[in-house]
C-alpha cells in the first residue's frame, strides 16, 4: 500500500519543466555547425558566477555546457538567487604580487578554498578544498589544470575535495607530517620551518597547532600572504579541539610576528558573528567598532570580509589582545593570569556566546 501523496504541480514549475524539455530537444537536434555559428551572449562569454547554497556555479563560455548546467538547477534555487544575490560578488581574484593570483572559492555553507595561480608558469594550486565541484568549476572556467592541493589540517571541511581533485587532475596533496595518516591522498609531508617552492614563489611552513595538533599555515613572504586555515580568523581563532590555550597562543604569536601588511586568508566566513562577540567584551575599542560596521556593510551586500590584514587583527581581534584591561575586566580575568590563560578564558567565553 502506497502512503505517499502526489503534490500538485505549480504552473511555474510545470512551465519550467516544459521549457527544459523543449530546450533539450532543440540542443540535441542542432547540428554542430549551427551551434558554432550561434555566439553566446556577452554575459556568458565573460562567465557568470553565482553562489546558491554555498556553492559557486559558473555558466561557461560553451553554450551547450551553460544550458545544461542552467537546466539542472531547481526553480526554487534560481528564483532565490535572482532575488537575493549580486552575482559578481563571489568571483574575487586578488593579485598578491606581480605574478601570483589568489581566487576565493566559497564552499559548503561558510568555507573558503583558495585557488593559487602563478601567471608566469600557469602553475595552479588550491588551499583547503572542502569539496571538489566549486574548484572544478573555477578551473574549467579558465581552462586550467590543478598541480597542487595544500591542506592546513585534516578536518573534512578542508580536505573533502582532495581525492576527487587528485583523481581528476593528478594533483599532489601537501600537508603536515603530523597529519600524514589523516589527510586523504597525501603525497608530500612538511614540518615547521620547511621551505617549499610553488612555481617561483617561496612558501614557508609554520606549525600552528591548537585547533588540531597537526595544523600548519602556509606563508608566502614574497606575496605578503598567509593561509591560516582554522588557526586565525578575522576577529577570532579556532576552537581548541586537540590543543591547549598555550599552543594556540604560541601559534598566534608566530603568525603575528609577520609584517603588519600581511594578508590573512582564513578558512571560514565567520567575521560578522565574531564581531558581535568582540564588541561584547571590548565595547570601547574604537578601531573594532569601525571595523565591525564595515563588516556588517560588506555582509549586507553579500561580499566577503576576507582577506583581512595582521594590522587590523592586532587592533581588533580579542584573541590577539589578551593584555587588554577592558577585555580582562569584562570577563573577570585575574590580573595575575598570563596571556595564554587569558586566551583560554576568552575562548571559553566565545564558545558559550
Amino acid at each position: 500500500m502506497c502512503l505517499c501523496q502526489t503534490r500538485p504541480t505549480s504552473p511555474s514549475r510545470l512551465y519550467l519543466s516544459q521549457f527544459k524539455a523543449k530546450m533539450m530537444r532543440m540542443l540535441c537536434r542542432a547540428p554542430s555547425s549551427a551551434m558554432a555559428s550561434f555566439p553566446p551572449p556577452s554575459w556568458m562569454r565573460r562567465g557568470l558566477c553565482i553562489w546558491p547554497g554555498g556553492r559557486q556555479l559558473c555558466l561557461r563560455k560553451n553554450l551547450l555546457y551553460g544550458f545544461m548546467r542552467f537546466l539542472s538547477i531547481p526553480y526554487k534555487t534560481l528564483r532565490g538567487v535572482s532575488r537575493s544575490l549580486g552575482v559578481s560578488h563571489f568571483c574575487s581574484v586578488v593579485m598578491t604580487s606581480s605574478s601570483l593570483e589568489v581566487e576565493m572559492i566559497p564552499c559548503l555553507s561558510d568555507n573558503y578554498a583558495y585557488l593559487l595561480h602563478d601567471v608566469n608558469t600557469g602553475t595552479v594550486g588550491v588551499v583547503d578544498p572542502s569539496e571538489a565541484l566549486p574548484v572544478i568549476d573555477a578551473l574549467s572556467r579558465k581552462n586550467r589544470n590543478l598541480t597542487y592541493i595544500l591542506n592546513t589540517h585534516h578536518h573534512y571541511d578542508h580536505t573533502g575535495g582532495n581525492m576527487e581533485l587528485k583523481e581528476m587532475y593528478g594533483a599532489k596533496v601537501i600537508g603536515s607530517e603530523i597529519d600524514r595518516d589523516r589527510i586523504p591522498g597525501i603525497d608530500m609531508v612538511l614540518k615547521d620551518g620547511d621551505k617549499w617552492m610553488f612555481a617561483g614563489h617561496e612558501v614557508l611552513v609554520i606549525e600552528t597547532p591548537g585547533h588540531t595538533r597537526g595544523h600548519i599555515s602556509f606563508y608566502f613572504p614574497g606575496s605578503q600572504a598567509i593561509f591560516t586555515g582554522d588557526t586565525l580568523f578575522s576577529l577570532s581563532c579556532g576552537k581548541l579541539f586537540e590543543g591547549t590555550p598555550e599552543q594556540m597562543f604560541s601559534s598566534l604569536q608566530k603568525i603575528t610576528s609577520l609584517p603588519d601588511d600581511t594578508s590573512v586568508y582564513c578558512g571560514h566566513e565567520y567575521t560578522l558573528s565574531n564581531s558581535k562577540f568582540a564588541l561584547s567584551i571590548e565595547p570601547g575599542n574604537e578601531a573594532l567598532k569601525s571595523y565591525a560596521a564595515h563588516v556588517a556593510h560588506l555582509r549586507n551586500k553579500g561580499l566577503p570580509t576576507i582577506p583581512t590584514t595582521l594590522k587590523k587583527e592586532r587592533l581588533c581581534n580579542p584573541f590577539l589582545r589578551t593584555s587588554s584591561m577592558e577585555i580582562r575586566q569584562s570577563l573577570k580575568i585575574p590580573d595575575t593570569a598570563n596571556d595564554a590563560e587569558a586566551l583560554g578564558a576568552i575562548r571559553q567565553a566565545k564558545d558559550n556566546f
